[in-house]
């Protein structure tokens, strides 16, 4: 991984919804399942944890879509519909962001791939760490560690 300056701004496709991270990511991820692939319109979708307080929104106002809760929420851009960012209901300590949508995309490659057992059979990642599901909650606490080392 590679440090950046901070804050850096992001913006969907339109440019009419403009975010910001003043913190580093958590870490770094590829989710295969199908809602993902779905969503994205791709074999896997890649986000970056980051701390909610290190998160905000510069410029115009996202929308939900996709799912809508009860257990998350995502985020577009209410113009070109760029798929921003997620909310998982619970854990509001954080937020998932689609890292591509900063001009430097080093936070792009994803440290943990999940939900492996949804992968389309020619997809690769390149992650460090795979998983069917999602990792254990036993299991966070040294990989966040282990990916704070790795910036």
């Amino acid at each position: 991984m590679h440090d950046l300056d901070l804050p850096i701004e992001g913006r969907c496709r339109c440019g009419k919804l403009r975010v910001e991270l003043s913190a580093p990511p958590l870490m770094t991820s590829a989710c295969h399942c199908t809602g993902c692939q779905r969503m994205s319109a791709s074999a896997f979708s890649l986000t970056a944890m980051v701390p909610v307080d290190g998160f905000r929104v510069l410029e115009g106002e996202p929308v939900k879509g996709g799912i809508k809760g009860p257990q998350l929420d995502h985020y577009f851009c209410p113009d070109c519909l760029t798929w921003m960012f997620t909310r998982i209901n619970g854990f509001d300590g954080f937020l998932n962001i689609r890292p591509t949508m900063f001009d430097a995309a080093v936070w792009a490659e994803p440290f943990i791939e999940c939900m492996t057992e949804d992968k389309l059979p020619w997809a690769r990642t390149g992650a460090r760490h795979s998983y069917p599901g999602f990792p254990s909650e036993d299991d966070y606490p040294r990989l966040l560690r282990e990916f704070a080392e790795s910036l």
